[in-house]
């Protein structure tokens, strides 16, 4: 009884674990996800060059600079020649946060400006319909697999 228990003890889960692989870094981290908030690297520079406009536009957009007392784990990565002092900067991408309900809102908004072009684009086309020879605007599709009947 006692070399049953013996041998139970030297096979052990790891002798039988697979060896561990090699992975390439991330070029950009994910962030630790607080609870209504969306994540997004913002482009502060291209090149060495500064893109302020595309800054400016985001923080108005409702976008918030992260700061490494948020993210503790983005402490080594602080780049010390950054405009966004105490913030994580990451080869000319900077880590921001906005509330989640403002995503909703933008897409919605996108989907809308989307659908009036589409709009617009159909009226122009169905103006220039004639009695005699109408056009068609249907807008419908099918996906058939085989040979199905």
């Amino acid at each position: 009884m006692a070399e049953s228990r013996l041998q139970r003890e030297i096979t052990s889960r790891t002798s039988q674990e697979r060896p561990k692989q090699w992975q390439q870094a991330e070029l950009l981290p994910e962030p630790d996800k607080t609870p209504g908030y969306a994540y997004r690297w913002i482009r502060v520079s291209t090149l060495d060059k500064a893109d302020n406009r595309n800054v400016s536009a985001k923080l108005r957009e409702g976008w918030e600079v992260v700061s490494v007392e948020e993210q503790p784990k983005f402490q080594l990565l602080i780049d010390p020649n950054s405009r966004f002092k105490d913030s994580i900067e990451i080869g000319g991408l900077l880590l921001c946060k906005t509330p989640s309900e403002f995503i909703g809102q933008r897409a919605r908004h996108f989907a809308d400006i989307t659908q009036a072009q589409a709009d617009a684009v159909d009226n122009n086309l169905m103006r220039q319909s004639d009695a005699r020879m109408p056009i068609f605007n249907e807008r419908k599709s099918s996906t058939s697999f085989g040979k199905g009947t």
